[in-house]
C-alpha cells in the first residue's frame, strides 16, 4: 500500500536530470520545481513511470498537484526531492484525491467517501476498464461538488486503481 502525500503549487521550472554514471536514461527524466505561494517549494524527478492523468502535458507557469511515496526513503536536501508518483493538472472546479480507500470506500484519512454510479468509469492506469470492486486499493479520485459533512461524499467522475 502507497502512502500517498502531496504537494500542490505553480510549476517553476523544468530540467532534465541524469539517471546512471553513463547517461543512461538521458532526456527521459526530469526535475520539476513547485512552489506554493507561502515559501513551500518541492522537486519531483518525473520519471517514464510517473502517472500524468489525463496524460496532460504540464508546463512552466501551470498549477498543479503532485504525489509522492510518503513512507519512501527521501534524500535530506532542501528543497525536498521527491520521486513523483501522479501529477494532476489543476482544473477548478475538479477535484482529485489520490489515497487508499477501505471497504467502505472511504479515503485512510476519512475525509472523502464515495457513492459510486452504474455509469462511473473505474479504469487502470493504462485507461483499461477494471473490473473488480474498487474498494480495499489506491485510487486516483475524479470528482466535483461534495457534501459539507464527515466524511464528504461525492460520486466520482472517474476512478484510477493504482495496482
Amino acid at each position: 500500500m502507497v502512502t500517498f502525500r502531496s504537494f500542490q503549487g505553480t510549476v517553476t521550472m523544468i530540467s532534465d536530470v541524469y539517471i546512471g554514471p553513463n547517461g543512461e536514461g538521458e532526456g527521459c527524466y526530469k526535475l520539476m520545481t513547485v512552489e506554493n505561494g507561502s515559501g513551500g517549494i518541492v522537486n519531483f524527478v518525473v520519471s517514464p513511470a510517473t502517472y500524468f492523468v489525463d496524460h496532460t502535458a504540464v508546463f512552466i507557469g501551470d498549477r498543479v498537484i503532485g504525489y509522492y511515496d510518503g513512507d519512501a526513503p527521501a534524500i535530506l536536501i532542501y528543497p525536498p526531492q521527491y520521486p513523483a508518483l501522479v501529477v494532476v493538472k489543476d482544473y477548478p472546479p475538479r477535484n482529485v484525491k489520490a489515497d487508499y480507500f477501505d471497504s467502505q470506500l472511504v479515503s485512510s484519512d476519512g475525509q472523502l467517501r464515495l457513492n459510486i454510479s452504474p455509469y462511473t468509469p473505474i479504469l487502470l492506469r493504462n485507461e483499461q476498464p477494471f473490473s473488480r470492486s474498487p474498494a480495499n486499493k489506491n485510487l486516483i479520485v475524479l470528482y466535483g461538488p461534495a457534501t459539507k459533512s464527515i466524511p464528504a461524499q461525492t460520486t466520482p467522475y472517474r476512478i484510477i486503481v493504482w495496482c
